[in-house]
């Protein structure tokens, strides 16, 4: 192997290895990080109606606990 492969292999390795790195959240952030509009969805009841019709829809059901299929009247 060329010694010039080696030494940008360790290059990349040690760029990689730097960007690895996370930083813990501080206790102060975590009240700001828990606020409604850094939710995934900020209407949990919409979220919910949506993910019923979804599967009521797809007449199958996957994880989010919802049975049956068809009008979605379960």
């Amino acid at each position: 192997m060329p010694k010039r492969f080696i030494g940008m292999s360790i290059f990349f390795f040690a760029c990689l290895a730097g960007c690895v790195t996370t930083e813990p959240v501080a206790p102060y952030e975590r009240g700001h990080l828990s606020e409604t509009g850094m939710a995934w969805e900020p209407d949990s009841r919409n979220a919910k109606l949506k993910g019923h019709v979804y599967t009521s829809k797809e007449a199958s059901s996957g994880g989010a606990g919802a049975a049956g299929g068809g009008c979605g009247c379960n």
